[in-house]
Parts: C-alpha cells; structure tokens; sequence
C-alpha cells in the first residue's frame, strides 16, 4: 500500500455555485492524504501532520493552490497542430485547414506521434481528463485509446462518423463507420479509465443514411455517450437546415434520428433558440462552452447567464485547433470576458466548477474526478502563486478565496502549472 501527504492551500467545488452558494472547499493550509491512487482525505495540515509526520512521506507545496485536474469537455487531438490557421469563419476553416490536416491521421505513426504531443501538452496545462475528437479514421481512435491507457488517464473518445460534404479520404460509409465503431467499443469503452463516446461531426457531414445508423447505434448502447456539434456559427445552422428542410430547428435534427438524451453533450450551443433551450433542459443533455473559438472564428457570444437559468448542465472546452490554447486557465480568463460582453456575471469559483467538477458531471465522470471527496482518483493539478511576478504581487494583496482564484485565472496560465498528478503520481513537473 502506497501513502503519502500532499500540503498546500487546497480547493475544490463540492457543487453548482450557481445553485448553491457554498458549494466550494477551501483550506488555507490542508493536507491531501492520497491511498493507492486514491484521495483518502483532506483537512487542516495541524490536525494531520504530528500524526503522519512518521508513517508516510509529505509533499510539502508552500506558495501553492492544489485543485482538481481540469477537465476539458471538447477537444480535437486531431487539430493540435493547426491552431491559429487563420479564415473567415467556421465552414471555410474546416475546409482550408482542418480536412487537409486530418486526411494525415489514416497513418499510424502520425497518429502516435500527435497522441503523444497533445497528452504531454494536456498534462503540461493541468488537464488530467477529456473529452477528445479523433478523426474519421479508425487508427487514429486506435493509437490515442492506447496511449491514454498506457498513461492511465481518464479519457473520453470515439472515431468521428461523417459520410458526406468533406474530401474523400475523410468519408466512411454508414455500414463500414458504425462497424468500426462497435469494434472499437468493444475494444475500449471500460478499458481501464477509458470511456467511449460516439461522436458525430456534424449533422452537415452525415447523410440521412448515417444519422439513421448512428441514432439506432445510440439506443443499441444507452450507456455511452454521444459527442457532436450544435448551432456553433448562424452559417452553419443555416446549411443544417437547408440539408434537413423536415426539421424546424437544428436541435430537431439531432431528436429526429433520436440522439438527444442526458448522455448527449453538445458543443458550443450560442445560437440556440428559446424552444432548443427548453428541449435541451428537458433531455438533461450538457452543453460544452468554448469561448476562445468562438472568439477566434468569429462564430458569435454565448450568454452563460441565459443557460444557466434553463438550468442546463455547463462545461468547459478548449476545442483546439479551432480553440488557441490548452489552458484551462485561459479559457475561464476567455469566459468571464464572454460573459462580460453580454452584460452577464460569472464569478472565479464559477469559472473553477465549470472546468473541473461541471466538465466532470457532464462527461458523467464526476462520481471520479472533479473534486476532492474521499474515494475519488487523485488527479490534481498543483499551480503555483508565485510562477511569476504579477502573480506573486497580487497574491500578496488578496482578500479572499474569489481574489486568489481571480488572480490564478487572469494572471496564471500554463507557466503557472508547477505540477500534474494522475493517479496519485505526478505525470507532469515545471
């Protein structure tokens, strides 16, 4: 039996903040007692470390916030290395950048050799689990499965299903797409912290055929989740709806062919309509926001604050590539801006639950990560206060718990990033 103590200040949401308003934990100096990969306990460091001083090793962070891995609820492994291609806006970036770059991933090594990169970066930014896009090809699936499993990290995945309006070599046909997904499911849904989503592009890059095929293969594997794209730029809503002209709204593709439940998350979601809104509330499916893509595509604003009062379940993505960067930090820093722009109000504790404990519950992986109760996986990222020197002076200034974590957020970033651990090891050291 391994044991050990990890000491530094230690916070975690216990909970919604937007519902309840002390769903958070905050221990100025605490102790994090970690039990074979497993968080054991957490409490004041007085209460524990007479007591454990001789019985196991402590790790002591001074000038240190230990939290929660963040988890990222979209993002495309596919794309690490197109990011900041410029274009005029989604549908063309897809075409002059993202496709060419994709076509690479029917090559194994390169698969390998990108799965590795975007892992490494991942762990370097405090990202300890995902919700990841492959590619159309079923080795790119493949490779990454195997080396998040190697690592033993919990990831989220599934090989993209999409049979029309892209070049060929990224088309599978709706027969051949769904039996490499079976196989892969089998393969790898509950290999060991490892979970399959069946992931849809777009309704745009899938005929009627495949969204049919895809939509029995949801109700054959209730338990899986199902990954895809919704109402990201008006554009592509507009293309939806000329390609599915029996549907009122975009959402009503999605429920026509039987793919919106509680087990669905949908990417983006900014141009949704009152009635999408409810619908969505009513399935229980969770919406991923990515605010620097959408800012950097120029696909338009969400306003949290009006998802929030349907009491639709929230995360957050960075969705590299059309995303410009893998840091969890960042993208709360592009949130809050976000919600400023649209005269709506989100706190640093909210920021903090949306991509820890918030991505978790909806990837539906919150019964193991996302926050720091007794029994879960100890996947924690350890950021350091004083990584540089705005940092260090406006921590010496702060006031309260929501400073602290405001600072982290605005002035912190990858550099910040002093430690990654998964499973009770550290998987990443600055």
């Amino acid at each position: 039996m391994s044991k050990l103590a990890v000491r530094g200040s230690i916070f975690h949401t216990t909970a919604d903040p937007a519902v309840e308003r002390d769903a958070w934990h905050y221990i100025d100096d605490g102790v994090m007692i970690v039990e074979d990969g497993y968080i054991k306990d957490i409490a004041q460091a007085e209460q524990y470390l007479e007591a454990i001083s001789n019985s196991m090793v402590v790790q002591e962070y001074p000038d240190c916030m230990i939290c929660p891995g963040f988890v990222d609820s979209h993002i495309h492994y596919s794309q690490m290395r197109i990011v900041g291609s410029p274009a005029p806006g989604l549908l063309e970036w897809l075409e002059n950048h993202t496709f060419p770059e994709e076509l690479r991933f029917n090559d194994a090594k390169y698969s390998d050799q990108v799965a590795q990169e975007f892992l490494d970066t991942l762990l370097q930014n405090g990202t300890t689990s995902a919700q990841v896009y492959p590619t159309v090809h079923a080795i790119s699936a493949e490779r990454f499965f195997q080396e998040s499993h190697s690592r033993g990290m919990r990831m989220i995945a599934g090989k993209v299903l999409m049979d029309r309006n892209a070049p060929s070599g990224l088309l599978d046909s709706e027969d051949y797409g769904i039996r490499e997904t079976e196989e892969l499911i089998k393969r790898w849904h509950g290999k060991g912290r490892l979970t399959y989503s069946i992931t849809l592009r777009f309704a745009g890059t899938s005929s009627i055929g495949q969204m049919t095929a895809c939509g029995q293969l949801i109700q054959r594997h209730p338990d899986l989740l199902f990954h895809t794209h919704l109402s990201e730029t008006k554009a592509e809503i507009d293309w939806t709806l000329k390609l599915f002209p029996e549907f009122d709204d975009y959402l009503a593709v999605y429920e026509g062919f039987g793919m919106v439940s509680d087990h669905s998350i949908f990417a983006h979601c900014i141009h949704l309509s009152d009635s999408e809104c409810e619908r969505l509330a009513d399935s229980g499916a969770a919406i991923s926001l990515c605010p620097t893509s959408n800012l950097f595509l120029g696909s338009g604003l969400v306003h949290p604050n009006r998802l929030m009062r349907y009491q639709l379940p929230l995360s957050l993505g960075t969705d590299i590539g059309g995303g410009t960067s893998f840091s969890m930090l960042q993208t709360m820093q592009e949130m809050y801006k976000v919600a400023q722009s649209t005269g709506d109000r989100l706190s640093a504790i909210d920021l903090f639950y949306l991509a820890t404990l918030g991505s978790a519950k909806a990837l539906h992986i919150d019964r193991h990560v996302g926050s720091f109760e007794s029994g879960k996986e100890a996947d924690f990222v350890i950021l350091d206060t004083r990584s540089n020197r705005l940092l260090e002076q406006r921590f010496e200034r702060t006031q309260s718990v929501e400073e602290r974590l405001f600072a982290l957020i605005f002035l912190g970033g990858a550099s910040s990033v002093k430690e990654t651990w998964v499973m009770g090891k550290p998987t990443h050291q600055r």
